[in-house]
């Protein structure tokens, strides 16, 4: 479902302003699952309420560029929450979370399509709490993901661009850091 929704969701916020909707406290933080995570929204950025989805105990949120001008990446940030629990994860650390992701299992979780084949992991690193992968999905291109628990929840972000305005990755992780930054902020 949420495969859908990327291309019409990239084409709006690219060629006009998204807009925060109402039932956000505020423009830098949107409350999801009933408040039990705050989703920070990087400066520049603003919530499409009309792409993504709230599961009983998971949610997909996706930002992009609120204007069409110079001084913000042109980017598609995707935010998914895992469910309460989720995080635990997390706990393996570093050397065996590179592990998986670079295992068949792996690239296909970090796929669009769910192929393992389609997903070719450059990098894998740390910084402050989250683990960060830096690939190349043959559906969306070369970026970066970002993988870390709030509040007892798995927490995926992903920095991309689209078909027609590709991110450079330097901008992707630039992107990435920005996202990190407005979680740790909307989640003290």
């Amino acid at each position: 479902m949420i495969r859908a929704l990327l291309p019409p969701f990239a084409a709006l916020c690219l060629l006009s302003a998204c807009e925060t909707g109402s039932g956000f406290a505020t423009s830098r933080s949107a409350p999801v699952l009933n408040g039990a995570l705050n989703v920070g929204v990087p400066p520049g950025y603003c919530v499409d309420n009309s792409a993504g989805r709230v599961g009983p105990d998971n949610a997909v949120v996706l930002m992009g560029r609120c204007q069409n001008t110079g001084q913000t990446a042109p980017a598609l940030i995707s935010v998914s929450v895992g469910q309460g629990g989720s995080a635990g994860v997390m706990i393996a650390g570093g050397a065996a979370l590179a592990a998986f992701f670079t295992s068949d299992q792996g690239r296909a979780t970090l796929s669009r399509e769910g192929r393992a084949s389609d997903v070719q992991v450059i990098e894998v690193s740390s910084a402050d709490n989250a683990f960060l992968i830096h690939l190349i999905d043959r559906s969306v291109g070369e970026h970066w993901r970002a993988v870390i628990g709030v509040a007892g929840r798995l927490v995926t972000i992903s920095a991309t661009g689209t078909e027609t305005v590709p991110l450079p990755p330097a901008e992707s992780r630039k992107v990435l850091d920005l996202a990190l930054t407005a979680l740790a902020r909307a989640n003290p």
